[in-house]
């Protein structure tokens, strides 16, 4: 009697999930961008998190703020790397406010990125952290452990899955987008293709610039992941070559008693 219970239960829940996901819309597996940060060997691309700047400045700071991502970190060497002055110039075209002026006033390399203008746009200081890209299977992590957490890859899949339909409920819009859980969202398609030119003639569709804003946002919740990297390679080194010192050492104290222990068994 338990047991059927329990199997009426879990029928009723496949049910519900098939039905919400009829109502939210089909979703697909993201795709895994080759990000050049990936891997234990990864760094940064200089030029891209520049690219990914200045869609973020030009497209993405309309609506979300990143108030926990310093100013001066622009010019930090493994972010975007940029001179000393043109911080300071970016800086300045930021209004922020100074609560001892009671006013706005240009920004400094002090200040941090602004709020955002959008009180219900989230914040994408950590962003590429707070997201997960792979799943699974049944929680187990191992696609994780294999792919990594891929909030770069769920941020760029986001961008590029827009399908084009709407709805309207409750008086307000919502998009079809296939990356998105339940496969609705409120945000408009922020990028489209040509909407930034690039300085350098770098590609500028869809899906180029979301690669380059997803690598921008994962260096701005990650800015010392190339630290990380090189504490880690230096500390497994370290460890290996610790390891044959401790076997050598170990070998050559034990030597002597190992020759006794053995030449009184032969008497």
């Amino acid at each position: 009697m338990f047991k059927k219970r329990i199997l009426a239960s879990l029928a009723v829940l496949a049910v519900t999930a098939s039905g919400a996901m009829a109502a939210g819309g089909e979703t697909h597996k993201l795709h895994d961008f080759g990000f050049s940060f990936e891997g234990p060997f990864g760094t940064y691309d200089q030029h891209q998190l520049q690219r990914g700047l200045q869609i973020y400045t030009e497209v993405c700071s309309a609506c979300h703020g990143m108030k926990f991502v310093p100013l001066r970190t622009l010019g930090d060497a493994g972010g975007p790397a940029l001179p000393e002055d043109q911080v300071r110039a970016y800086a300045a075209q930021w209004d922020i406010y100074d609560p001892e002026l009671e006013d706005t006033r240009p920004g400094r390399p002090t200040d941090h990125f602004p709020h955002g203008s959008l009180s219900n746009a989230p914040d994408l200081s950590l962003m590429a952290k707070a997201r997960a890209g792979f799943h699974g299977p049944y929680g187990t992590g191992l696609s994780q452990l294999f792919n990594g957490i891929g909030g770069a890859e769920y941020i760029a899949n986001l961008l590029i899955s827009y399908t084009g339909h709407e709805k309207e409920q409750a008086g307000s819009v919502f998009y079809e987008n296939t990356a998105f859980p339940g496969g609705w969202i409120a945000m408009t398609p922020p990028l489209s293709d040509e909407l930034v030119e690039f300085a350098d003639g770098s590609p500028n569709d869809v899906e180029s610039m979301a690669q380059d804003v997803a690598a921008f946002l994962m260096w701005a919740a990650e800015p010392k992941m190339m630290a990380r990297k090189e504490a880690g390679l230096t500390a497994v080194l370290f460890l290996t070559v610790l390891t044959v010192l401790l076997y050598l050492t170990n070998k050559r104290l034990w030597a002597p008693v190992k020759k006794k222990v053995k030449g009184d068994a032969a008497e």
